[in-house]
């Protein structure tokens, strides 16, 4: 990921992308994390069309079964007013999501307005054989990290892995592995969809998704928000 794909993830948070860098860490926990048990699920699941929502989607329900609700993302104004409406109701439920850039910029945006927490922020690409992650994220996500990094290893694509944490003064932890085969190529969705439905548990598995004879390619943004 480049230095100014960086900056454009980062400013996603505060819904703009001319917004100063520095200020997107604090918005990210701008409001303490409250405890998250691990009987604490997500209610909603937005995605777009295509392989990579159907995989996110098959990932969620593999740790939260039918209690999670899925939504397909449109930009009419019907929705966004919808979803502003949960966002606001004061009912306590998790959206967890894998959407396009600017799908991503408008969810983020509504709920930095409703006061959501935002526990988890990805920016996925995949590209020429190989696939690139890069994460920002709280504690409540203690662990995603390094099970991402092995479920991308056993797919077989090559990836690299970084991830910068809320609160901390650690360097930016970087993980990377080489392409041995392009089988596996929408796993990556399926196990974003897995860690982020399980997150704030110790999640154990990842559900497997059918091989695919091309790489999932594009850019897409995946999220966690507690309302």
């Amino acid at each position: 990921m480049t230095v100014d794909r960086r900056f454009v993830l980062k400013g996603m948070v505060l819904g703009a992308a001319g917004v100063v860098l520095s200020r997107s860490v604090s918005v990210l926990g701008g409001v303490a994390p409250s405890p998250v048990h691990g009987d604490v699920r997500p209610a909603l699941a937005l995605v777009g069309n295509g392989t990579a929502g159907s995989a996110f989607v098959q990932g969620a329900r593999a740790a939260v079964g039918t209690r999670l609700h899925v939504q397909q993302v449109s930009p009419d104004l019907g929705f966004m007013l919808d979803l502003e409406r949960q966002l606001r109701a004061g009912r306590p439920m998790r959206i967890i999501g894998l959407l396009d850039d600017a799908s991503a910029v408008l969810v983020l945006d509504l709920a930095r307005s409703a006061g959501g927490r935002i526990h988890w922020l990805g920016q996925h690409t995949g590209e020429a054989g190989m696939t690139r992650h890069h994460l920002l994220n709280t504690d409540l996500a203690e662990g995603c990290t390094r099970q991402l990094s092995r479920q991308l290893h056993a797919c077989g694509v090559g990836f690299t892995l970084n991830e910068e944490r809320q609160g901390s003064t650690a360097p930016v932890r970087q993980l990377a592995g080489p392409a041995r085969n392009g089988a596996g190529s929408a796993q990556w969705a399926a196990s974003v969809g897995y860690l982020l439905a399980a997150l704030g548990t110790r999640p154990t598995m990842t559900p497997r998704v059918p091989a695919q004879s091309a790489l999932l390619s594009g850019s897409f943004v995946s999220l966690s928000i507690e309302a």
